[in-house]
């Protein structure tokens, strides 16, 4: 994701400073046909300019930065732009260059005729495309027979190799697209920050400096241009694609939005287009700052601001980190081990080394023992079985008395609960009891109250919650009415909680990619309500 622009100092170009002494006058205007083709192309270029629904701001705190330029509703979209640069993500698997489809899970290898790279198939959709595997990507990797040195690579190397690629993509552009090139050097590095934090300066140095120098023969670029390349990519690159395909691209204008930890807006990317949207998430007010989370939002406030720091070169400050309650939802809070129903909390969520104490008996716990308690706990969850139901149900109860229900550790294995329970073998949501059924639905409510307030609107993970919930009730309902213990009030009441949640759910998930598990969960919901009609 993009980073806070705290240091930036450049100027936007002034796209419209053509025809300054224009009268205005038809007669005046040239008949010959390509000025009015070309008057034609400024017109539409000038009322894009004019009807984008933001504008851009500048503040010494944050540098540049995008706000509404007038009132928004839920769901508008504010940015629609198309990839400067796509191409393989940090210590990346195997992928195809041309369609990122992940070359682990394809039977059969196919090698380009030109460079030798391994590829998906002979007819990639990718393959001399510009977001692709580019005729110049392939050139130039014949030149420098990169694909002989792939097939040398033990399997840690070919992760760094990739990882290599979309410095080496945006390099090239330098000579075979000069907008693009530009473009992308307008966006934040953050060298002199980056300079100070040796492991990461050394390992980029030595995994992807001098790979593209030295080891694949590209000393035309300097030390500096590569070393500012993966600043680039760090502080503003995005994450995109799904359904089997996983890359990270830069986009224009979109790297310029500013990160907090309760965003007001949600992107979707498009696999067939690689274009970004970007849409507002609940209702703005002109002149507000458009915002969008660089961190998973479901993360403590610790973990969370020590990832922006480490990743983006910032430390948050925002209203939820300033917050030891996370906006009241105690997303971080620890019960009191001495009096057993007091909050621990901290005593100032914005330094990472602060003391934590109970609200209730004032027992202290130091910073550094939290977050080795944290790590201990985090590192016990990641050990369990991903599908199984009874170990996250385990991991609950055993710390039931040591974690707020709130807390992002208990909310992650709701999570994964929500979408478990309904969807595994032995657990379908129609071979569910009545007590699985009423746990499914309790986790569902639990998750949803916190991200009601960490991404409220038209966010994708309330769209998906809100699916899975409706689908425990519909079900718990059909069990309950079998058995005759539920009146008629009940059901009818419970019957329109169900059509809300399947309306707000299509609402937020109709948007998302065509063919994704977020699209297909649209199409069901349009499904149910079609089948429920008019309660």
């Amino acid at each position: 994701m993009p980073n806070n622009k705290r240091s930036k100092k450049h100027k936007r170009k002034n796209h419209c400073d053509k025809n300054n002494d224009s009268t205005g006058n038809l007669a005046d205007l040239s008949s010959n046909e390509d000025d009015i083709n070309i008057m034609n192309e400024d017109f539409e270029k000038l009322k894009l300019q004019v009807d984008k629904p933001y504008q851009v701001k500048y503040s010494e705190i944050y540098g540049r930065y995008l706000v509404t330029s007038r009132d928004l509703k839920k769901g508008e979209i504010l940015i629609e732009t198309d990839a400067l640069v796509i191409g393989p993500c940090a210590e990346s698997l195997p992928i195809c260059l041309g369609c990122y489809v992940d070359l682990v899970i394809v039977p059969r290898k196919y090698q380009c005729p030109d460079c030798g790279w391994i590829l998906c198939q002979q007819n990639c959709p990718g393959i001399h495309t510009q977001y692709g595997h580019t005729v110049w990507e392939c050139q130039s990797f014949k030149e420098h027979k990169l694909a002989s040195l792939l097939l040398k690579c033990d399997e840690k190397d070919i992760r760094f190799m990739y990882e290599a690629i979309l410095t080496l993509r945006c390099l090239l552009l330098k000579q075979f697209n000069h907008e693009k090139w530009t473009k992308i050097n307008e966006m934040e590095s953050h060298n002199k920050l980056r300079r100070n934090m040796p492991s990461l300066w050394n390992r980029n140095q030595e995994l992807i400096v001098d790979r593209i120098r030295h080891q694949w023969g590209y000393n035309q670029y300097t030390e500096e241009e590569i070393h500012t390349i993966c600043g680039i990519l760090e502080v503003n690159s995005f994450e995109v694609g799904s359904n089997g395909f996983r890359a990270r691209a830069l986009f224009p204008e979109a790297y310029l939005i500013c990160h907090d930890c309760q965003p007001n807006t949600t992107h979707t990317d498009d696999p067939l287009t690689h274009k970004l949207h970007l849409r507002s998430t609940v209702p703005l007010k002109k002149g507000e700052t458009i915002t969008l989370s660089y961190s998973y939002t479901l993360q403590g406030t610790l973990k969370r601001r020590d990832h922006l720091h480490e990743s983006k070169f910032f430390w948050c400050t925002c209203n939820r980190c300033r917050d030891p309650t996370e906006l009241g939802t105690h997303a971080s809070t620890l019960i009191c081990p001495k009096c057993t129903n007091g909050f621990i909390l901290s005593t100032d969520s914005l330094n990472q080394n602060a003391e934590w104490k109970c609200k209730k008996c004032n027992y202290k716990v130091s910073g550094k023992s939290i977050l080795i308690l944290l790590d201990r706990l985090f590192d016990e969850l990641e050990v369990l079985d991903p599908n199984s139901i009874k170990d996250y149900e385990e991991y609950l109860k055993r710390y039931a008395n040591v974690l707020h229900q709130n807390h992002y550790l208990m909310l992650s294995v709701k999570h994964s609960l929500c979408q478990l329970i309904g969807r595994s073998d032995g657990f379908l949501i129609n071979e569910l009891n009545l007590s699985q059924l009423e746990r499914k639905e309790q986790y569902c409510r639990d998750l949803l109250a916190v991200v009601d307030v960490f991404e409220p609107g038209m966010s994708r993970l309330r769209g998906i919650i809100c699916y899975e919930l409706h689908a425990a009730m519909m079900m718990r309902i059909t069990r309950e009415f079998e058995r005759k213990t539920i009146n008629d009030n009940q059901l009818r009441r419970t019957l329109r909680e169900i059509v809300k949640l399947l309306q707000e759910a299509n609402e937020i998930l109709k948007i998302e990619p065509v063919g994704s598990s977020e699209y297909s969960m649209a199409l069901a919901a349009q499904d149910a309500l079609k089948k429920m009609g008019n309660i």
